[in-house]
């Protein structure tokens, strides 16, 4: 048996991962389990509950994979501090004493790791593995897809000096073809005219591709004044525009949520108007910006992927890194560029780096057979019916107005369930294992009907609190989507908008997004049975295939544990919580 531990460490979203004998036992981000968004430290709690799952001991563990590598580009790193030191610019120490703690703890990575298991170093004797930034990312789609050959391509904010990467799969291993090194960067392009957009925290990002379906393409000119995009599919950033270059940028990687510094220069100012302030009012010049901003993106994205295609003449595609979360991008790919077959990471952020890592030790590292590929994100814990009842009783004192059954068919939970939506509820779905990445996929849901226009203000007045622009998904039947969307290439982790059927679209308003599109998960029976039960008792009582989907959660991680479910549950206005087969709902108020 060979045991490999994957980490995400001292960079957004930390995460842990396992692979046994080449096969993902689990997989966990650490915010799930510390209940702090995108931590950004050492992953110790998820690192022990993936050996909990797996039944293993910190002595079973015989190689550590750490997705990235402090000796990687070492020569274009010196290269680029000596031109800087050379140019006059003397501004970057905070910036470059950050990065430099940061390399320190990750040459610890196994002192780290015993002390996260409580065992001495030398009860240990994992090889460790630093694994370059990027090439964990494509790893991490490529190894884990289900192509025996693609083209690979990550496209991030920066790692190990580079932000993008390109080149082809074959079989157990890829070949890096090229890469655009820092300080250019599409995800630093996005990230700070989001900021400027007032949305300054780490993770923001996707609410921009929420806020620009209301504006137009206008500013299209001024946004191109910040990035050159050339013939041969590469890029630069006009460094005019930003502060990461030339004073540098506040990062801080500790074990709270990152923290990115202002990212654009007054001459960004100068180009777009004042900024907006958080929380200040939405204007048109606003979406227009947004907008702007999004389609020069996607320009840039399917430059790269065209140029990509030609030279390698492959109609696959693995794609990863931060900017891959794009959803409306990715929707657009086998449009607007030769692609057939697309393959995205799901947890494509850094959080993914964890099994990337893993798996590119197991293939090029020790050189053996891919024997696994990823075709869900169910990667998590999860907790038995007795650690669910252990849960409620422990809050019994808060839920004596609730009506509380457990069912013994699973065809009542899923018909109840439904009945429940139907009418208008807003019900918590609690199952199975935890989902690894960014979308919650039906395991750890809230889950409301889809046809109703008001469902929207009403998640967001109960439950959710957010900005009222930001849409809310849809998931449906795998065999229905042709019905309902303009698209029918399955998209089971939530990573692509597809443009809702005209003449569906009044039928789900709370899903469809002002533009008439939705980020829809297709669900599969064979990957999520009982969501697609349930999906499929909605259908059965309502024609609609589909219900209206999003994280169970409320301004905080998404819930793991029995425990986060029922907290959840009684701070918002939620009016059902199934948790397994037990369905506890609130009574009406006489």
């Amino acid at each position: 048996m060979t045991v490999i531990l994957g980490i995400n460490a001292f960079h957004g979203d930390a995460s842990a991962a396992l692979l046994v004998d080449g096969r993902l036992v689990g997989a966990v981000e650490e915010e799930r389990l510390n209940r702090v968004k995108h931590c950004a430290g050492f992953p110790t709690l998820a690192i022990r509950e993936l050996l909990r799952m797996a039944g293993l001991r910190a002595q079973n563990v015989d190689h550590i994979a750490i997705g990235r590598d402090p000796t990687a580009n070492v020569h274009k790193k010196a290269l680029y501090a000596v031109t800087k030191a050379l140019g006059g610019v003397q501004k970057l120490t905070s910036a470059a004493r950050d990065r430099l703690n940061n390399v320190t703890r990750l040459r610890a990575v196994d002192q780290l790791v015993a002390d996260a298991l409580g065992v001495p170093r030398s009860g240990m004797h994992a090889r460790v593995w630093h694994v370059e930034h990027h090439k964990a990312h494509l790893a991490s789609a490529f190894l884990a897809s289900p192509f025996d050959r693609a083209a690979v391509v990550s496209l991030d904010g920066m790692g190990d000096f580079v932000s993008t990467m390109w080149g082809v799969g074959r079989g157990t291993s890829f070949n890096v073809q090229g890469e655009v090194n820092y300080p250019h960067s599409l995800g630093f392009l996005y990230t700070a005219v989001t900021q400027w957009l007032g949305f300054p925290k780490y993770g923001d990002e996707g609410k921009v591709m929420g806020l620009a379906p209301y504006g137009r393409p206008v500013l299209r000119d001024r946004i191109h004044k910040l990035i050159n995009l050339k013939q041969d599919g590469t890029f630069e950033l006009n460094l005019a525009f930003f502060r990461h270059a030339t004073d540098g940028v506040e990062m801080n990687w500790d074990q709270g949520s990152p923290h990115i510094g202002l990212m654009y220069t007054d001459k960004m100012v100068d180009l777009l108007g004042p900024p907006r302030e958080p929380g200040g009012p939405y204007t048109e010049h606003v979406y227009d910006v947004a907008r702007s901003l999004q389609d020069t993106l996607e320009e840039a994205i399917f430059n790269l992927l065209r140029a990509h295609q030609r030279r390698t003449g492959e109609t696959n595609l693995a794609l990863a890194g931060g900017v891959a979360l794009n959803s409306v991008a990715n929707g657009k790919i086998r449009d607007a560029t030769p692609f057939r077959d697309v393959f995205i990471q799901p947890a494509a952020g850094d959080n993914g780096t964890s099994v990337g890592a893993a798996l590119h030790v197991w293939c090029d590292g020790l050189k053996q057979p891919r024997v696994w590929q990823m075709e869900h994100a169910y990667t998590g814990p999860c907790y038995t019916r007795e650690e669910i009842r252990a849960a409620v009783a422990a809050r019994s004192a808060d839920l004596e107005d609730l009506h509380i059954t457990e069912l013994a068919d699973w065809n009542d939970v899923y018909t109840q369930t439904a009945e429940h939506v139907a009418a208008g509820k807003v019900v918590g779905w609690f199952q199975g294992q935890m989902e690894f990445g960014p979308r919650a996929l039906g395991h750890r849901s809230i889950i409301a009907d889809p046809r109703r226009a008001d469902m929207k203000d009403i998640l967001n007045s109960r439950i959710k609190h957010r900005e009222a622009f930001r849409p809310f998904a849809p998931s449906i039947l795998e065999e229905r989507v042709a019905e309902w969307f303009e698209r029918d290439h399955p998209s089971p982790t939530m990573l692509m908008v597809y443009p809702v059927r005209a003449a569906k679209r009044a039928l789900v308003p709370a899903i469809t997004h002002v533009d008439g599109s939705g980020r829809l998960q297709t669900v599969a029976r064979k990957n999520c049975e009982r969501y697609h039960g349930l999906i499929t008792a909605f259908e059965k009582k309502t024609g609609v295939p589909m219900v209206l989907n999003t994280s169970f959660n409320e301004d905080e991680p998404v819930v793991a544990t029995p425990a986060d479910a029922l907290n959840c549950f009684l701070k918002t206005r939620m009016d059902v919580l199934v948790m397994e087969n037990m369905l506890l709902v609130r009574q009406p108020r006489l």
